[in-house]
């Protein structure tokens, strides 16, 4: 009994401290991963990138930011799919507010890297690490007037340091789960987070009860901004003649941002029945190193051509050629335009991508079953304008169903393009509240 006892209250003991000393538990475990980080540079490139950048970061901010009397909006993205959430947001801003300075930060590599030279912004960084120390210089440096988290970055200190300075922050795009530390009885730290908000605009009906049955009040549906950013490009997508050569008199598959388990698949579906049809395939693999573009050639063989040797291929060099696979950053939303059906990768990973860039251009969408922590996808099933496929088999099996039944072809088209319309709006909704601030 004693024993039992013991166990009890060191039980007990436990989850008050859990409760009390959640700012100490939270220090520990982001220390604990930044340092994991650090050791996985000495072999890991990622890794690597993520520590040179923010080697001597307020020395750089210090020399290379100047805080005038402009007004400075601050947008903090933790990668590339959140900068893309940001972006039509910070657009309009400079669009409207052409004297205002935007300062644009990073957690990840993968975002930095791709877009430390966006036009949009005056000013591109990583994001230190969440210290109070590190916040309070950071804040004290760039001197924000407004700031705009993206989505799903909620870093304590930096939000501490912005609601005691009194400093208006906007969640913009933000999609919340019921599985979250928010919602959890040990998850006060993370519920105080969301108080720290001046305002959240969260994606959908869900989201915003989910808030709401927390007692967070400030809260709005706002949509997901990348609506209005892929709705955009698509107005003015940029042509590609030598694509459009090509994939000339072919049904085309355009396959974005795919791994090797989409590549295999592919690969299996084009020696079962694609290369024997007319059918070509665009596959624009997520890794583009030159080790990644190798595997995937060597994939589907003498059928493969790589897209920075289209321009100097000859007639001759083309006969043949099945397979186009693209070895360039930033071309993918265009090349989904050229496509009679869109697959999107990572759906036999962590899950997939950019569904949206596709699903604009009104043709139908295929992908893995990994897709249900993604809203936008979720919705693109449910009005059929995107079917899950789990093998090659069924892929080819919904290729034949479109193919044999023209009305399922156009019915998915128009459902993708009716989805996107239904969701536009969000940018405009933010900036209604973001000028109330500025002016």
């Amino acid at each position: 009994m004693k024993i039992v006892a013991i166990v009890f209250v060191l039980g007990i003991v436990g989850i008050i401290s859990l409760i009390v000393f959640q700012v100490f538990y939270y220090n520990v475990i982001t220390r604990l991963y930044h340092a994991g980080i650090r050791i996985a540079a000495f072999i890991q490139p990622k890794a690597k990138l993520w520590v040179a950048g923010r080697k001597n970061i307020f020395g750089k901010i210090k020399q290379e930011f100047v805080r005038d009397n402009s007004k400075v909006v601050w947008f903090h993205c933790a990668s590339l799919g959140e900068f893309e959430q940001g972006r039509p947001v910070m657009e309009q801003l400079k669009k409207e507010y052409p004297n205002i300075k935007i300062v644009l930060s990073f957690y990840s590599p993968s975002g930095y890297e791709v877009r430390k030279n966006f036009e949009g912004a005056d000013y591109v960084t990583y994001l230190p690490e969440d210290t109070a120390s590190n916040a309070q210089q950071f804040i004290q440096l760039i001197q924000p007037d407004l700031v705009v988290f993206v989505k799903y970055e909620f870093w304590y200190h930096y939000l501490n340091t912005l609601a005691t300075k009194k400093i208006p922050t906007v969640l913009i795009s933000a999609i919340f789960r019921k599985n979250q530390l928010f919602f959890k009885w040990y998850g006060r730290l993370h519920k105080s987070m969301l108080k720290k908000f001046t305002q959240i605009f969260v994606q959908n009906e869900n989201s915003l009860q989910l808030l709401q049955s927390i007692k967070i009040q400030h809260v709005a549906i706002g949509f997901d901004t990348r609506y209005d950013r892929v709705f955009e490009v698509a107005q003015h997508v940029k042509q590609y003649p030598e694509i459009a050569t090509f994939t000339a008199n072919h049904n085309v598959i355009v396959a974005g941002s795919t791994w090797a388990k989409d590549e295999k698949l592919l690969a299996e579906a084009f020696y079962k029945k694609l290369v024997y049809v007319n059918f070509k395939i665009i596959v624009v693999p997520h890794n583009i190193d030159k080790k990644s573009i190798s595997k995937t050639k060597k994939r589907f063989k003498k059928y493969a051509l790589v897209y920075s040797e289209l321009h100097k291929a000859t007639e001759a060099d083309l006969i043949g050629k099945r397979v186009l696979i693209v070895d360039t950053i930033g071309i993918l939303n265009a090349l989904y335009q050229y496509a009679d059906v869109n697959y999107i990768g990572g759906g036999f990973n962590k899950g997939i991508h950019n569904t949206l860039e596709a699903a604009v251009y009104g043709k139908p969408i295929l992908f893995g079953k990994k897709y249900k922590k993604f809203d936008e996808a979720v919705g693109l099933v449910n009005v059929n304008a995107a079917l899950v496929i789990r093998d090659a088999d069924e892929l080819l099996n919904r290729i034949n169903l479109m193919n044999q039944f023209q009305f399922i072809y156009t019915g998915a088209g128009s459902d993708a393009e009716k989805f996107i319309q239904s969701h536009l709006g969000g940018t405009t909704t933010v900036m209604q509240y973001l000028a109330q601030i500025l002016k």
